[in-house]
Parts: structure tokens; C-alpha cells; sequence
């Protein structure tokens, strides 16, 4: 077996060691190698200075590793075990965890199938509705057990961030040609979002973060979506905003999966967050983050123009616009809206506000798990709409679509949604959904792992209410009501 190149000359006795120990080649990076076992992976942090990390000496690979371990262990308890020695014993062989001089310091952690990987997972078009919910539910997770960083001067720091990833796009041989306008498009964003960053710091948004949270960084560990990996090596790039740390995720979505993979757990990570101030500030984040990737491909050789221009859409956002999804129980409103969202406004789509979403969060359930009946009073539905049109509004204001998804069998529901659109200025289109009641009695019988509870019984008392004139385009549930809608908006599927 011959050792893979690539591997400083001073740790290539321990990585022919561990290539035994594994029976494999390592995979590489440009910062370790990681050495797949059948039961065990142990990570190698390289022998490297590259001006942003350090690993040169003993003491900083071991200090690294611990960091490694420390930070990924909560999150991802089962992927990383331990940091061991490996050591030369008195015969001048090397072994694991010996007594003798220890040469090298290793990460031990459990093997991953390669197509356990997230991105992997991704380009077999393997990322399914049930995944997708379950990554937007692991982000959030995540950033709310992360800890918060005491308060800096946000906008600063992200100014030091764009500026040096300018630098870095330009050092790996992208185009000045290119460059060029995009840093003039990105100092003026960062001009217009420094109020909110400052405000978000201010509200506490800023925690110590995964840092490199994108498709790759992230696998299925006993079946769940499992972030690992998290920046050990500089906590400046790590002491971010949680925004700009989901943003990467949704533009590696954005990029490899499509608009509806990203608009689906960016709606899901803000059904359990609440945090809808990102919004306002995702043009920019996903743009940084596009940039970001286009040097890392650049350096690697391969071709970032195709980022850039990413990043240039991103800073250019459709303009937003509000659309509202009525009708009773099981005619399909979520699955219209959820189908229009990715469509709408700036990437990767609308705003979904779900009435049941939003009851149950007050309750600080899931979307799937059951309330009681005593959830669905009069003055908990009431707070619930107050809560859905004060969501909306933020939202719009901040420049982003958004999609309202709730029965409006009250016409006082229905023109405040028209009320709010006018009173910012931005296009509305209210959808009215109907079908034979046969069609919503079986479709709620084949309901799960839904956010609704309705009954049939409930179905039939919504259905002897009165929503009085509707307004609003009415389309056919038992027919292809999404194309409909898609036609009567203007946009593609």
C-alpha cells in the first residue's frame, strides 16, 4: 500500500501508521487526513502554517484536536469519541495510546459512509421533504444550545469579513473584470444592513457557531441530519451571527439542490426559531457566502465565476410581494403555498406562515405533535392571526415575499391581509381553495406528520360557517391548483 501525497514529510511515518491501522488511503484535505477504518476514523491535523491557521508545532495539533472535540462532541456525541497519543514504544515502533514519547496527536471518531454525506445525499437528489424538515430542526437545535458571544461591534466585523474575502477572491486568480463591480455592490449592501447587524448583536444573535456549516459538514448519523466538523481553528470566523452561519447552508442548498431544498429549511428552521430578523439581511449573507465558495473553488482550480454571478443575484433581490392561501380543511392550502414559495421574491423564497405552525410554537410543540382541544379557543385563534399578520408585515418590510397559509373563513382575515400589502406597497393575490367534501374527508384520513389536527368532525363544523363573499381567485383542489396559481402570479414552476 503506498501513502497517498499530500502529507507533510515530517508526520509521514504516523500517517503510514495509520494507513495500516485504517487498511486504507487517507481522505485529504488540505488541513488533515482522515483515515477510514472499518470501526474507527482517526483525523490527522496537518503539519501546516497557512497565514489564517497554524498547526505547525506538537502542542498546537494537540490543542486543536481537543478544541475539535469539545466543540463537535455535543452536537455530534456519537461521531466524535476521544483525542489519543500515538506514541513510540522502547522498540521504536509507533503505537495508539501507548506510555512512550508521543509524536503525533490524533482525533478518533466513527466512520461515516461516503453517501451518509449531506452533499452526497444531495447530488443523488436523496433529500426528501422528512430530511429537509429534520435539517431545518438540527439548525436550529444547534444555534440555540450555542452560547452567545459577548456584544461586538458587529457591522465592523462583518466589514472585516467581506474585505478579506475580497482579498482572498482576488489572490485565487478570479477575474478583477468580475470582481471589481461585485465589491462595489457588496460595500453598499453592508452600508444598508449595518442597522440590523447592529441590532441583532444587540439582541444577542451573535454565538459561538459551527462557522463552515454548509452540505458537506453535515451527515446522517442514525438517520438524523448531524452537523460535525465546526470551525476549531479561528473563533473570529466562528463568533458570528446564527443568520450568516444558516446562510451558508442555504446557499450550498440553494446551489446544488435548488430553490425549493433551500426555501423549505429556511422555513422550517424559522418555525422553530422565530428568529424572522434574518430575513432582512439574507440578500447579503447569501451573497458572502457565494463569494466565499468562489475562492475556495478558484484556489482548488476549478471554475468560481459561476458563484460570483450567484453572489450578484443574491445582492439583487426581486422586489417582495404577499400572497394568502384560504380555504377549508384538506384543500391543500399548505401544499400550494409551499409549492409557490420558492418562486416568490428573493431567494430561496417566500416567507411561510403557517396558522398551525405558529399555534403550536406558542405551546412550544413541533409542528407534527398533537395539541388539545384547549389550544383552539377563540382568543388562542384570535392571538394566533394577530401573530401571523404581524410576522407578515415585518417580514414584508424587510424586503421579503411572503406566503400566508391559514383557513380565512373570517372576511376581517382576508382584508387585513389585502390591508397590510397596500399599506407597504407591495402586489397581493389571495388564492381560494375548494373541493367536494368527499375529496377533504379522505385526504384528511391520509394525513401524517402534519401540522394540522383537524378532524372530520372539524372539517364539518368549518363547513357550515359563512366566509361570506370571496374576492379572492378561487381554483379548483381537485384539480392542478398550483399550476393555476403559478399562471395567475406569473412565475415558473
Amino acid at each position: 500500500m503506498t501513502l497517498a501525497a499530500g502529507i507533510p514529510q515530517n508526520q509521514a511515518e504516523v500517517a503510514a501508521f495509520l494507513e495500516k491501522l485504517a487498511g486504507t488511503t487517507p481522505i485529504q484535505t488540505h488541513i488533515s487526513a482522515i483515515f477510514v477504518g472499518c470501526n474507527t476514523a482517526w483525523k490527522m491535523k496537518k503539519a501546516v502554517a497557512l497565514g489564517f491557521l497554524d498547526f505547525s508545532t506538537l502542542a498546537a495539533r494537540a490543542h486543536f484536536c481537543r478544541r475539535e472535540l469539545e466543540l463537535n462532541q455535543p452536537a455530534a456525541p456519537g461521531i466524535y469519541r476521544d483525542v489519543v497519543a500515538i506514541t513510540r514504544a522502547p522498540d521504536g515502533s509507533l503505537q495508539e495510546g501507548g506510555a512512550g514519547e508521543v509524536v503525533e496527536w490524533v482525533l478518533r471518531m466513527a466512520p461515516i459512509p461516503a453517501g451518509d454525506f449531506l452533499d452526497a445525499v444531495a447530488a443523488r437528489g436523496a433529500l426528501t421533504p422528512a430530511l429537509l424538515d429534520a435539517l431545518g430542526d438540527a439548525v436550529s437545535a444547534l444555534h440555540q444550545a450555542a452560547p452567545k458571544v459577548e456584544a461586538l461591534d458587529a457591522p465592523a466585523a462583518m466589514a472585516q469579513v467581506l474585505a478579506g474575502n475580497l482579498r482572498a477572491a482576488g489572490a485565487a486568480g478570479l477575474p478583477e473584470a468580475a470582481l471589481a463591480p461585485l465589491a462595489a455592490r457588496f460595500q453598499a449592501a453592508l452600508e444598508g444592513v449595518v442597522p440590523k447587524l447592529a441590532a441583532r448583536a444587540a439582541e444577542g444573535r451573535i454565538r459561538r457557531c459551527h462557522g463552515d456549516l454548509h452540505l458537506g459538514n453535515l451527515c446522517l448519523w442514525q438517520g438524523k441530519p448531524t452537523p460535525f466538523d465546526a470551525l476549531e481553528f479561528d473563533e473570529a470566523l466562528a463568533r458570528i451571527d446564527t443568520g450568516y452561519d444558516l446562510a451558508f447552508l442555504l446557499m450550498d442548498l440553494d446551489r446544488q439542490a435548488g430553490h425549493a431544498a433551500a426555501n423549505r429549511v429556511l422555513n422550517r428552521y424559522l418555525a422553530r426559531s422565530g428568529d424572522y430578523g434574518v430575513l432582512g439581511l439574507l440578500p447579503f449573507w447569501l451573497a458572502l457566502r457565494a463569494l466565499v465558495r468562489a475562492h475556495v473553488e478558484a484556489a482548488r482550480g476549478r471554475d468560481g465565476v459561476p458563484l460570483l454571478r450567484a453572489a450578484e443575484a443574491y445582492l439583487a433581490p426581486p422586489p417582495p410581494r404577499l400572497i394568502a392561501v384560504g380555504g377549508l380543511q384538506g384543500t391543500g392550502k399548505s401544499t400550494l403555498a409551499r409549492g409557490l414559495a420558492p418562486a416568490l421574491g428573493a431567494a430561496p423564497g417566500a416567507l411561510l406562515l403557517r396558522s398551525d405552525e405558529l399555534r403550536k410554537r406558542r405551546f412550544g410543540l413541533a409542528p407534527e405533535e398533537p395539541l388539545p382541544l384547549e389550544a383552539y379557543t377563540e382568543a388562542i385563534s384570535a392571538a394566533t392571526h394577530e401573530e401571523l399578520f404581524m410576522i407578515a408585515e415585518a417580514a414584508l418590510r424587510q424586503g421579503h415575499a411572503v406566503a400566508l397559509d391559514a383557513m380565512f373563513l373570517d372576511a376581517q382575515h382576508r382584508r387585513k391581509a389585502a390591508e397590510i400589502a397596500a399599506r407597504i406597497g407591495v402586489p397581493f393575490q389571495g388564492f381560494w381553495l375548494e373541493a367536494p367534501m368527499e375529496i377533504l374527508k379522505s385526504r384528511i384520513l391520509a394525513r401524517r406528520g402534519d401540522a394540522s389536527d383537524a378532524t372530520i368532525a372539524v372539517l364539518e363544523r368549518a363547513a357550515q360557517s359563512d366566509p361570506g363573499a370571496i374576492e379572492w381567485r378561487r381554483l379548483d383542489a381537485a384539480g392542478d391548483a398550483l399550476g393555476a396559481a403559478r399562471q395567475a402570479l406569473g412565475v415558473a414552476g
